[in-house]
């Protein structure tokens, strides 16, 4: 499978994304806040959006390499996307071509498993 290249991550400062109170804006202070807000507004948005699809697309290669893989979850992380990436189109350039490759192993990676895990 693929990996996309995350060379057009942003960082976001120190977000635990393992604690949903970290994203929640009453649990920052109001600086943390502030600064965050700055970034995200300086960023291009394809890259803020495109730095989501990887997102998804380690989730869904993350259910696929489950033992035994969780086939149900993969299939909406791939789905979720995919509509991203069909809906944008181009307007995630430069990341978009990358990015249907992405797509593209991990749904080979799904159907491959779904045929290999599925009783005869």
């Amino acid at each position: 499978m693929t990996t996309p290249d995350r060379s057009m991550d942003r960082d976001f400062g120190d977000l635990d994304f393992s604690d949903t109170d970290d994203l929640d804006p009453s649990h920052m202070d109001a600086q943390a806040l502030e600064d965050l807000r700055s970034q995200l507004q300086d960023a291009d948005p394809a890259v803020v959006i495109a730095n989501h699809c990887y997102g998804l697309f380690e989730l869904a290669a993350v259910y696929l390499s489950s033992v035994p893989p969780k086939l149900a979850a993969a299939q909406l992380a791939i789905d979720a996307l995919a509509a991203i990436i069909d809906g944008l189109g181009d307007r995630l350039a430069p990341a978009h071509e990358e990015l249907g490759d992405g797509l593209a192993s991990l749904r080979l990676a799904y159907v491959q498993l779904h045929a290999a895990t599925t009783p005869k």
